[in-house]
């Protein structure tokens, strides 16, 4: 992880997932605002399981990339079999993307076998997943007090966010904000690992009075005093505001553009696929045919009475007779 493409290659891998559930999220409520519920996960109309297979796409590629592609010699040990200290952190960011392969692995196979508790086994596993990529940041081998180690603090805040709302999702899955704010936050991570991609690998874009430095194989940022080390965290602060505020109003305003959709063109122009509404669709269905049959019958049974009141009618004529 420790280059541009990095961090923007996650970054753009977090923003899309990010952006594909906050979509669906607001479709999904949109359609169902009293009978919301949530999804870990979404299908396609294409594949059902395309957003797990590209997880899983993805985070495979970033296996190889740390650990083989990466590393001059195409493998991460030491002559001795152990691990160098240049190669810790990229044990590190394989760790993350191994849980998040776990997970959709998990995740695909929950939905083939349709256990009792699919739903909030997944869920527990998504956290586990944010758990993990939490506690890697928090006690990363790379520097925690240089410019790089600002990113990262920060950056521990938004995949807390993520980590709690998931959490909460297994007892609230009915809560549409608790899946609104995980989406968001996943977004901002997305665009936070974009801002850090070339923020710290650009030299251009290297804070006054710091510069880049080769240690252990890596580019790292350095300040040549305390005062320019300073005003590069106090920079990263602001850059870190600057984009919480656009993704609030992002997100808002997307939430906004749906609003709008339902009010002037009605529910008809919202599509949506996921596995909770094709649930929620065919129940409907059951009791469609239900009342349809209930119908039928009470139509029969009043057929049958009166063609048996025109049989009396005509005994009692013929006696008459």
């Amino acid at each position: 992880m420790g280059t541009l493409i990095g961090h923007v290659a996650p970054g753009l891998a977090f923003f899309t997932l990010g952006i594909w559930h906050l979509i669906n999220h607001i479709r999904l409520h949109s359609l169902n605002p009293n009978s919301y519920t949530s999804s870990p996960w979404f299908p396609s109309h294409k594949s059902k399981y395309i957003e797990l297979y590209l997880i899983m796409l993805a985070t495979s590629i970033s296996i190889s990339m740390e650990l083989f592609i990466g590393p001059k010699r195409h493998q991460p040990f030491d002559s001795d079999g152990t691990i160098p200290s240049n190669h810790l952190h990229n044990f590190e960011h394989a760790t993350i993307s191994l849980t998040f392969f776990i997970y959709a692995l998990f995740a695909i196979l929950f939905d083939k076998l349709k256990p009792k508790s699919q739903y909030e086994v997944t869920q527990f596993i998504g956290a586990i997943a944010f758990t993990q990529q939490y506690l890697v940041f928090h006690l990363h081998s790379a520097d925690h007090m240089g410019v790089e180690g600002q990113y990262h603090f920060l950056l521990q805040f938004v995949i807390l966010v993520s980590l709690v709302t998931t959490i909460f999702g297994i007892w609230y899955p009915k809560n549409f904000m608790v899946s609104f704010i995980r989406s968001s936050s996943i977004i901002l991570e997305g665009s936070w690992f974009v801002v850090m991609g070339y923020m710290l690998w650009t030299p251009g874009l290297i804070a006054k009075g710091c510069f880049l430095n080769l240690e252990e194989g890596h580019l790292v940022v350095r300040c040549h005093s305390d005062e320019a080390l300073h005003r590069a965290k106090s920079l990263v602060n602001l850059q870190f505001s600057w984009l919480l505020l656009g993704t609030t109003v992002f997100v808002v305003a997307l939430y906004l553009a749906f609003v709008i959709v339902k009010a002037y063109f009605g529910e008809d122009n919202i599509e949506y696929s996921s596995l909770i509404l094709s649930k929620e669709l065919a129940e409907p269905e059951d009791d469609d045919v239900e009342s349809s049959l209930k119908n039928n019958e009470s139509k029969f049974e009043g057929t049958r009475s009166f063609i048996h009141d025109m049989g009396k009618s005509i005994s009692t004529i013929e006696m008459e007779r």
